[in-house]
């Protein structure tokens, strides 16, 4: 187990790259090292890893960011259930933005055709949590995966029983979210802006990410603008 885990590290020291290393560090913040491994090899890396494996490999305690976005990697191959059992331990790992919005990007899948069930066994819990990175995950699961009509009001309910929250990764995870509402359920989401309790601050950097999209209309940015508080 120990050799196995051993030669994976030594493929993320082979496909390091000191530029990208440097690059990464400025701008994920994050006490762990880093390796300087781009996503993409990352994954093709992970994809090298036997499945007979992939319980081995969980059990060891990850040290680098690169180790920790494997970890979740293979987490989101496993079947359903397993993957459910080993999701806290994964969040409990998380201390940076791009680990966590890596990992909640690679659930889609197993997500997909559980939504309901995932959503009262972790979503709720993640997005009630006390910890930053945890109630981040939890937003941007909901960006990634329930962004559908029948969640719609769900969303903008949950976002305003974070609206007081102040941790700055949690504000720009509603900021994004509630754009992405935006883009997909214009009408619904321009009504919940015009009633919400969105501190000044969350407010406006969600009418900015609006209007950062070339998927909004120049006229539609517009109005949106003078909605800023």
């Amino acid at each position: 187990m120990t050799g196995n885990y051993n030669t994976f590290r030594q493929q993320l020291a082979s496909a390091a790259e000191d530029d990208y290393r440097q690059f990464i560090m400025k701008g994920i913040p994050s006490d762990r090292p880093f390796i300087g491994v781009r996503i993409p090899k990352l994954r093709q890396i992970v994809s090298q890893i036997p499945a007979p494996k992939y319980s081995d490999f969980l059990r060891i305690t990850p040290m680098a960011f690169e180790e920790v976005v494997a970890r979740g990697m293979i987490i989101c191959r496993l079947p359903y259930k397993e993957a459910l059992a080993q999701f806290d331990s994964q969040i409990h790992y998380i201390d940076d933005w791009c680990a966590c919005d890596t990992f909640c990007s690679e659930l889609r899948k197993i997500i997909k055709r559980h939504q309901s069930e995932f959503f009262e066994a972790k979503l709720d819990n993640l997005l009630s949590s006390q910890q930053e990175f945890a109630t981040r995950a939890g937003l941007v699961i909901l960006k990634c995966s329930y962004l559908e009509p029948d969640y719609l009001n769900i969303i903008f309910d949950r976002i305003e029983s974070l609206a007081s929250r102040e941790e700055y990764y949690i504000r720009m995870a509603i900021a994004w979210l509630v754009a992405e509402c935006f883009i997909k359920f214009p009408e619904e989401t321009l009504y919940y802006l015009k009633v919400s309790h969105l501190p000044k601050w969350t407010f406006n950097k969600a009418i900015s990410k609006i209007c950062d999209s070339y998927r909004v209309e120049k006229d539609t940015k517009e109005i949106l603008k003078t909605l800023r508080k």
